[in-house]
């Protein structure tokens, strides 16, 4: 599912752990965003918020519009930090993209899916690992 999501932020000037639990208390979470050959923008996204994308169930396959300073940024998140205790969102981190993404085609894996040592995909008598299982689909590609 690659669904576009929103979320406001703000930039952050002071980096370090002191910095982030001054903001994580006031409910906000200290993110980055990299790539796309630009500089790490450090910003602080709020909580409630994030945790409201989080519950969509598909945050992590989605394209994450964040409004910055009047500007809007195309993103990826590629890795949210939880609290081990609370569970609460501790760090995000976005991939920029560029500004246009072509929507993601589906992939459905047909086979047989056995539960041993390691969940694996069957397919034709091959064993894939669905841990290392990847496919790379071209355009036009039947």
């Amino acid at each position: 599912m690659s669904d576009q999501l929103t979320l406001s932020a703000e930039t952050r000037n002071a980096a370090g752990k002191g910095a982030s639990r001054e903001l994580r208390r006031q409910n906000r979470v200290p993110a980055v965003i990299y790539g796309n050959k630009q500089e790490p923008e450090l910003i602080h996204v709020e909580e409630k918020a994030l945790v409201k994308l989080l519950m969509t169930g598909h945050f992590s396959e989605s394209v994450v519009e964040i409004e910055l300073g009047g500007k809007k940024q195309l993103t990826i998140p590629k890795d949210v930090a939880f609290h081990p205790v609370s569970d609460r969102p501790i760090h995000v981190d976005f991939l920029r993209t560029a500004n246009h993404i072509t929507p993601a085609k589906i992939l459905q894996i047909v086979g047989e899916r056995r539960q041993g040592r390691y969940d694996v995909v069957d397919i034709g008598n091959i064993l894939f690992p669905l841990g290392l299982l990847a496919f790379a689909i071209r355009e036009g590609a039947q």
